[in-house]
């Protein structure tokens, strides 16, 4: 075996030093989702700058030939028990103060300490090289491969822009009914404490408005929790727009809301706007939770999870193939809801989990940016069970029971969301976007990528079939298209949970009597069970021949099948020309 040093020198010319510009693939495998906190650590290659795991990175030593590699493996430190605890002499984790990320008195996404060792390995007989090797090496060797690891070291990932976003909730803008709101001269003066709606006599979440002094309760929330929709409706009836929270007053601020921009704004003439109704800014004292205080205790709790579980059960968490949860890259739930759903389609695991070795091995040379490689990823990643392993006990010896590193802390999909995001105006941020919208999206790139081969999102392919009759004459006319997505009703007396959906109409019933608004119940006959028909008359409608109204029914006959052939479509005897 060659010395290091003289390997090194042989490939000195590959080694690059990134600049500005370079994309560093230094978090995250490019093949599969190891990370330098996975068992072996990643593999940065000193030349593409691509990050491989170990079990993948002499696969690209053997399709490149490029020897040098930057391995760094990370170590998460053991956590105290009590993490607000000194008694280490540490100081305590800081509570967030503000709804942000990445900022002073905002969550700290970095909060967890690592061990970090760094070294260079040499391939295929992974020779490692430390710092201190480097130290008795040629200096020419020594100072392009410091370079070389220092610049890797320093230089932000691909994936930070992504992961570590600085993100501020709280940044508001000046109301544009602030400077010159209308107040009415109505007398009305409001006590510092002691405050109720005027409707319902709920004692919290109430909102004053500033044009008029009317207190009102705010909105109801999704769990049903909040208020009953007083203030909104009151806006929805007058017009107007200002509405400061009630208890949030201090000599600071309070939060204030704009119906009409439908947003949480500032009022730089709030002191004045308060002084109308007898409100001294100066003299108050905070009795609620601030809407960004809400948000943060949401985010502080299990979040998503705990929405969506039943509130105080004991579940217990499940680990194997096929039961690999994706964590939120911050509004990524729509993305992973549909890749969930989409990798339990047997076509997409056969098109991509079981020729995944295949679509590896003829990709391009940058995997980051190959579609097929990275859906092929994610499917593994989601099926495989590689990465849905229970998290060793802290006590345990890894001698006595070595598991694998990696507990269900999820996937992060970031590779495939840039990629399939890419050039989209929505898909690219990290707004909130709509399933359905994606789905669309992404079948699409499937297409443009299976052109020749098979096409998984065959499995989603229907026929719809609609017919137009005259009522005069009785003639039809039959046009069909090719879909994706049915949307069907729901209908509500065949659902198995009777009782909470009782319960529930119980208290919009009790809100609509109290004023607040309801969004009107579907008519019985738009609850269409077992069928997927529904006459439409259009009384605008004549034909050529002969006046009259016409009907079109909407049929999705056999939308289950996934062949257009399938269909079981009536004959049309009678068309209308």
């Amino acid at each position: 075996m060659a010395k290091a040093s003289e390997v090194l020198m042989s490939v000195l010319s590959t080694i690059r030093v990134p600049r500005a510009g370079d994309r560093v693939h230094k978090d995250e495998c490019a093949f599969s989702f190891s990370s330098p906190e996975s068992e072996g650590g990643l593999y940065v290659c000193m030349n593409t700058f691509l990050g491989f795991g170990s079990q993948y990175v002499d696969r690209h030593y053997s399709r490149t030939g490029q020897r040098a590699y930057l391995h760094i493996t990370r170590t998460r430190k053991a956590q105290k028990e009590d993490d607000n605890s000194s008694g280490s002499g540490d100081p305590p984790k800081k509570k967030p103060t503000r709804l942000a990320i990445g900022i002073e008195g905002g969550f700290d996404v970095e909060q967890d300490q690592y061990e970090e060792e760094v070294k260079v390995v040499l391939l295929p007989d992974r020779q490692e090289v430390t710092s201190e090797d480097l130290a008795s090496m040629p200096e020419v060797v020594r100072e392009r491969v410091s370079q070389s690891m220092a610049g890797l070291m320093s230089a932000d990932s691909v994936s930070h822009a992504l992961q570590v976003q600085q993100w501020d909730g709280e940044v508001r803008l000046e109301s544009r009914h602030a400077a010159d709101l209308k107040q009415l001269d109505n007398g009305i003066k409001i006590p510092p404490s002691g405050w109720k709606c005027e409707v319902c006599d709920l004692q919290e979440n109430l909102w004053m408005n500033l044009s008029d002094g009317k207190v009102l309760c705010g909105r109801r929330y999704f769990d049903g929790s909040g208020g009953n929709n007083h203030a909104l409706l009151h806006f929805q009836q007058t017009g107007y727009p200002l509405a400061v929270k009630l208890g949030t007053i201090t000599p600071d601020g309070a939060d204030v809301y704009s119906y009409e921009e439908d947003d949480m704004v500032l009022d730089a003439k709030l002191p004045e706007h308060l002084s109308h109704f007898g409100i001294n800014m100066m003299t108050m004292e905070k009795t609620e939770r601030t809407m960004t205080e809400l948000e943060i205790a949401v985010n502080q709790r299990v979040g998503e999870w705990e929405v969506i579980q039943e509130s105080g059960a004991t579940l217990q968490p499940l680990w194997g193939p096929g039961l690999t949860g994706m964590k939120n890259l911050g509004n990524s739930c729509y993305l992973n809801s549909v890749m969930q759903v989409l990798f339990t389609v047997p076509d997409f695991q056969s098109k991509y989990v079981s020729k995944i070795e295949k679509i590896f091995s003829e990709g391009p040379s940058d995997p980051t940016q190959d579609f097929k490689t990275q859906v092929a990823k994610l499917g593994y990643g989601l099926l495989s069970g590689e990465y849905s392993k229970p998290a060793p006990d802290p006590g345990d010896d890894p001698t006595v029971n070595p598991e694998p590193r990696g507990d269900q802390v999820g996937i992060a999909p970031r590779m495939f969301k840039a990629l399939v995001g890419r050039g989209h105006p929505e898909f690219s941020t990290s707004r909130q976007q709509d399933a359905q919208e994606f789905l669309l999206h992404f079948i699409n790139m499937v297409e443009r990528n299976c052109r020749s081969g098979e096409n998984p999102t065959e499995a989603f392919r229907f026929l719809v079939e609609e017919r137009i009759v005259c009522q005069q004459s009785h003639k039809a006319k039959y046009t069909q298209r090719v879909d994706y997505i049915v949307q069907l009703p729901v209908p509500m007396d065949q659902a198995t949970n009777l009782e909470e959906i009782q319960e529930a109409e119980r208290r919009r019933e009790e809100a609509e009597s109290a004023g607040a608004l309801r969004p009107p119940r579907a008519p019985a006959s738009r609850i269409l069970p077992g069928g997927l028909k529904r006459a439409e008359t259009l009384t605008d409608f004549t034909r050529l021949q002969a006046g009259g109204r016409r009907t079109k029914p909407n049929e999705l006959p056999g939308c289950y099948a996934t062949a257009p052939n399938e269909r079981g479509l009536p004959a049309a005897s009678h068309r209308a020309q």
